[in-house]
């Protein structure tokens, strides 16, 4: 997971890298992790979704109660499906856990991330400045 996201960073698509702590605490440990899902071949991450709770005072301002997602897909690894496959899971998951919206908040310069979360329904729904909010009803 950690070389999935040093990729993406290198590829120009991270402001900065990432350790093994950081990619724990942010996706892996604590109370608000509704699922985290990996998809590898052969031993090799290509990718992961993380499916969280929002929390009070989250940095990117979604309301309570909500699911927060995000998709890391190594840049060697797009246009395959795996995305379409995680989300699969996370929604399975995000179901089972009880949610009603899901927000995927994207940098409005990731054409990429704008363009998948768009084929998985998912719809802006307000304005940001330098990120471009999307949610997802269930």
């Amino acid at each position: 997971m950690v070389e999935v996201q040093n990729a993406i960073y290198r590829a120009g698509g991270r402001a900065s890298p990432v350790d093994d702590a950081l990619v724990r605490e942010r996706y892996l440990d604590g109370a608000y992790r509704v699922a985290c899902t990996v998809a590898d071949q052969e031993g090799r991450v290509l990718g992961f979704q993380s499916l969280k709770r929002s929390w009070p005072d989250n940095p990117y301002d979604v309301p309570e109660g909500w699911g927060i997602i995000g998709t890391h897909i190594h840049p060697s690894a797009g246009r395959r499906g795996i995305g379409r496959r995680l989300f699969a899971i996370s929604l399975s998951a995000a179901k089972a856990a009880g949610l009603r919206h899901i927000d995927a908040s994207i940098a409005a310069d990731n054409g990429p991330a704008l363009a998948y979360y768009a084929a998985m329904g998912f719809t802006p729904y307000r304005q940001g400045d330098d990120v471009i909010p999307h949610r997802f009803d269930l």
